[in-house]
């Protein structure tokens, strides 16, 4: 006879405590201890067969390995995100692998309950007349002692919600092998050993959907399926959820189940296909998930919507914030981790969450109590209040940079994911900052994008004529201007001066540097007839408003000379940067960085102005100072050293150009990126270094490699491609390739023409270095009129007195004696001496140049040789 026990559960498993007597009466002879009963064939009770299954060879191989071990009774948990494939790795184990178990049960562990009763059903298998006699708790109690009295038996305990459900069953049977499925990483003691189960490979994934899909359709397109893969994030129960739906419905896609699923996510995600059940779709496995850590922690779940709207690696821990409450984030991300709805990585203390969790965390769904709107909108907010909170105050610093790209993929994603109709100043603040950090690492094009949002909502929340909105205006045409995009750029200016001066007033601050920018943009057109006046107005205007020292007239001065310079108006540009450079010292001090500037500049004019003996060591002094103040790997430190390698090639001392140029090299790939407009820059100048020193063999091939990847970096019209694809062709030129230079040169004319205008300065130069081109080639029926043309259009841009447009006249001069016209090229000559002399210095290269190419001339009409 049986009767009901009284012992305790242990730790809330099997609450039954062994066999007694009860009021039942069986038959003499039907009633066998446990211990007699063998376990008889056709016990096994899989749920399903390896039909479907795929790859995991890894896996597979972890459980013969364990299993196989010799010792005391083996216990292994497979864990891993819900649908991730744990129950069908464990069941094609247990039916394929040699694993020499017998008899094989499958109990379904996911409450107490199930675990008594899944043992009840092994005593009943094991002794049918048991099931007419004793209650659940009794045969729960038979079979475990079944179990503690036989080897060689394998459990399969499916989906455990809570190691303490199975503790009791754990304890008492030793006697055979263990296997657990859970989505449970953590609250396992030392003695289960973990498998962690993660999404297939995508050739794994694929080849499992390919299966369902063509299983009775053999010949259906499968276009878009990898597509389809990549967007359900590889995980297993995804992929059949899409393959049945797509294997039941013929003329539907996995291209059209792409578009569904971004256009209805909500009912995509709870709709498979007519058998499949509705609790095996993505929406009720991970409800299930999430009912029970909601119940344990609300604040988990809410983490966990919040972290949706960032890219699925590498969540940096400080996006999730609760700076009211460490103690409750803390638990949060431990309840999530521990049902691998999250993925920590201790070392780079970051996070991970499978990108189709993430996708169903965010999606709304009015009939999910996880997913109202009104809990989505809110975790997109503090989402966006989370990132916006850890982005650094500023994007120029070095030691920015490093969070600055760590931050930047959850950026993107973020703004990916919400729309601009959600957008708020909040939002707006992160797009703008964000845009300058693109800006200033040499991307306007991505820039421009986050500019372009960033201002849409400024309007749409503070009006046009809001003083961030203007701001906002000035970032997006300083964006364009960087791209290259003078087009778009001054336009925009313009309308943003013109409404800061409505709104701000003319002598407002914000007015000022308005005015500042739109010269600036002028400069960079190669306006300067409308830049310079400009300039002029806004350095008065700052001298006025703010006084003379003030660090922002300072800045006005410096621009001011800098364009003087680019005029080719040394004469007034000197002066201005010396003066600029004194007050900045008086004012700010020697060390201050804007001072470091102002010297560097000054550097610059001196070697502009040919007085290499002075820009050698002031560039020396900045270099040295720069190392100090800001360190060795500081962007303006780099650029010192990038500028002292050109004077020391512009004195002709390539021995110590080119390993200066090399460093340079090195430490902007390093510190900037391979791909950084700076780094771009100093290949292209130590490849010019090298075609000075000869070496064509190291030139041309760095020539080629730096428009290769300019091109891909900015684009094929980017004013920078143009001067990489010009400079390139007059490597060509220098190695006597004219059959390859000549119609580089032409495309890049071209090309400059198009982007930039036929009065462009560097348009100017194209046609320019076309006519050398076809000088060298011995065309001067096309080379003159060319220079004939550049002088013209040079006198009538940048002036007669411009450093080019002597240029221009000494190179014309050049050709008509090549033509044997000394009558024209002497003339030409010697009034373009006596210009170099008067606006360069006698001691100024060009002028060194143009005396002796008068020289020459001369003495070929008077029939001398030709003076050394």
């Amino acid at each position: 006879m049986f009767r009901s026990g009284d012992a305790a559960a242990t730790g809330g498993g099997i609450a039954v405590s062994g066999i007694y007597n009860s009021t039942v009466h069986l038959p003499p002879g039907l009633l066998r201890s446990p211990a007699d009963v063998d376990a008889r064939e056709g016990l096994d009770d899989l749920p399903h067969g390896p039909g479907l299954f795929v790859g995991r060879g890894n896996e597979l191989e972890q459980l013969d390995a364990a299993l196989a071990a010799p010792g005391a009774a083996l216990v292994q948990a497979v864990h891993g995100l819900g649908g991730i494939g744990k129950s069908a790795l464990a069941a094609h184990w247990a039916a394929t692998r040699p694993h020499g178990h017998a008899p094989v049960r499958w109990i379904i562990a996911d409450s107490p309950a199930a675990v008594r009763q899944g043992v009840a059903d092994l005593a009943t298998a094991l002794q049918p007349v048991l099931a007419k006699a004793l209650p659940v708790e009794a045969l729960a109690e038979w079979g475990l002692q079944w179990l503690a009295s036989h080897t060689g038996w394998l459990i399969v305990l499916d989906n455990v919600a809570d190691p303490a459900h199975i503790a009791g069953l754990l304890a008492r049977a030793r006697g055979g092998r263990f296997l657990i499925t859970s989505r449970l990483a953590t609250a396992w003691s030392n003695a289960v050993t973990l498998v962690r189960l993660d999404v297939l490979h995508p050739d794994e994934s694929l080849a499992l959907f390919t299966k369902i899909v063509t299983a009775t359709s053999p010949g259906r397109s499968l276009d878009g399926a990898t597509d389809l893969c990549d967007e359900l994030g590889h995980l297993p129960l995804a992929i059949e959820q899409a393959a049945a739906y797509l294997a039941q419905n013929p003329l539907t896609t996995p291209r059209t189940y792409l578009e569904l699923l971004a256009r209805h996510p909500a009912a995509m995600y709870r709709q498979g296909a007519a058998t499949t059940p509705a609790e095996r779709t993505i929406a009720r496995i991970w409800n299930i998930t999430l009912d029970r850590i909601t119940h344990l922690q609300p604040e988990a779940a809410g983490l966990l919507r919040t972290l949706a709207w960032y890219s699925p690696d590498h969540i940096p821990a400080t996006l999730a914030v609760r700076p009211d409450d460490p103690p409750a984030l803390h638990a949060a991300l431990g309840l999530l981790t521990a049902y691998n709805m999250v993925t920590p990585d201790p070392t780079t203390q970051t996070l991970a969450v499978h990108r189709l969790v993430q996708a169903l965390a965010r999606t709304p769904d009015p009939e999910n109590p996880h997913r109202t709107p009104t809990l989505i909108a809110q975790a997109r907010d503090q989402a966006t209040t989370n990132l916006h909170t850890a982005l650094p105050t500023t994007w120029t610093a070095p030691e920015t940079w490093p969070t600055w790209r760590a931050l930047l993929p959850h950026i993107d994603a973020l703004t990916g994911h919400t729309t601009q109709d959600t957008d708020a100043t909040t939002t707006a603040e992160i797009l703008n900052r964000t845009g300058g950090f693109l800006d200033d690492q040499g991307q306007p094009d991505r820039a421009i994008t986050y500019f372009q949002r960033a201002l849409s909502c400024w309007t749409r929340v503070l009006g046009e004529d809001h003083p961030d909105t203007l701001a906002s205006r000035n970032n997006l045409a300083s964006a364009y201007e960087a791209a290259g995009d003078l087009g778009r750029a001054i336009p925009l200016y313009e309308r943003t001066l013109i409404d800061t001066e409505g709104v701000l007033g003319e002598n407002h601050p914000d007015t000022l540097i308005s005015r500042n920018n739109l010269a600036y943009a002028y400069r960079s057109a190669g306006d300067l007839g409308r830049a310079i006046p400009l300039y002029e107005r806004t350095l008065t205007d700052t001298e006025g408003v703010l006084g003379e020292n003030h660090p922002d007239t300072l800045a006005s001065r410096n621009n001011l000379a800098y364009a003087y310079e680019s005029a080719g108006d040394l004469g007034r540009a000197i002066p201005l940067y010396e003066r600029t450079l004194a007050d900045r010292e008086r004012v700010l001090g020697e060390n201050h960085p804007q001072t470091l500037t102002s010297r560097n500049n000054l550097a610059h004019a001196y070697e502009s102005a040919g007085a290499l003996g002075r820009a050698i060591p002031l560039y020396e002094r900045t270099l040295a100072d720069r190392e100090r103040v800001l360190g060795e790997n500081h962007p303006d430190t780099l650029a010192s050293r990038n500028n002292l390698a050109h004077a020391y090639e512009s004195a002709g001392a390539l021995g110590r150009a080119i390993p200066l140029y090399e460093r340079t090299l090195a430490d902007r790939e390093r510190v900037l990126g391979e791909n950084h407009p700076d780094t771009l820059a100093s290949r292209n100048n130590l490849a010019h270094a090298y075609r000075s020193a000869g070496d064509l063999g190291r030139a041309i091939p760095l020539y080629e490699r730096t428009l290769t990847d300019t091109e891909r970096v900015l684009g094929e019209n980017h004013p920078k491609t143009l001067i990489s694809r010009n400079n390139l062709a007059h490597g060509y030129e220098s190695a006597g390739d004219l059959g390859r230079a000549i119609p580089l040169y032409e495309r890049t004319l071209t090309d400059t023409e198009r982007v930039l205008g036929e009065n462009h300065p560097q348009t100017l130069t194209s046609r320019n270095n076309l006519a050398h081109a076809y000088e060298s080639a011995g065309d001067l029926g096309r080379a003159i009129p060319l220079y004939e043309r550049t002088l013209a259009d040079r006198v009538r841009v940048l002036g007669e007195n411009h450093p080019d447009t002597l240029a221009s006249r000494n190179n014309l001069a050049g050709a008509y004696r090549s033509a044997g016209d000394l009558g024209r090229a002497i003339p030409l000559y010697e009034r373009t001496l006596t210009d170099t002399e008067r606006v360069l210095g006698d001691e100024h290269p060009i002028t060194t140049v143009v005396r002796g190419n008068l020289a020459a001339a001369v003495a070929q009409r008077d029939g001398r040789p030709k003076p050394c």
